[in-house]
């Protein structure tokens, strides 16, 4: 399965972008999607997860402006990121779940995409 994240830009803060990641094919259906994050030097972190049936967890740092969804049909999911800040500059990565469900640790996941580059900055 691949992956590819696409969405990503220069953008400045309070500004708001959507992140879309789909697969090649119709693996991810039944299976939890998350998307992570990796900025500069720092350890990649988790954002935001959604199991098979729309069961969500998000990261605190984003909860209350990123939202996380996914279309079954497309077999997309998809990261909109409003109120955007600095420290939310970063390679955002999606995933696929080796389970029905989303996690937090990038461990469960089997799949990844290549990622797509944001970048927040004034």
């Amino acid at each position: 399965v691949q992956l590819q994240a696409s969405g990503g830009g220069l953008v400045r803060p309070g500004d708001s972008l959507r992140l879309s990641c789909t697969a090649s094919r119709r693996t991810t259906s039944n299976n939890g999607m998350g998307w992570f994050r990796q900025a500069p030097g720092k350890e990649r972190e988790f954002v935001a997860a959604i199991s098979w049936r729309g069961e969500i967890i998000y990261a605190d740092s984003v909860k209350g402006r990123f939202t996380i969804s996914r279309d079954n049909a497309k077999d997309t999911v998809y990261l909109q990121m409003s109120s955007l800040i600095p420290e939310d500059t970063a390679v955002y990565l999606c995933a696929v779940n080796r389970s029905p469900y989303g996690n937090r640790d990038s461990s469960t996941y089997r799949y990844w995409g290549r990622g797509t580059l944001v970048t927040v900055s004034s």
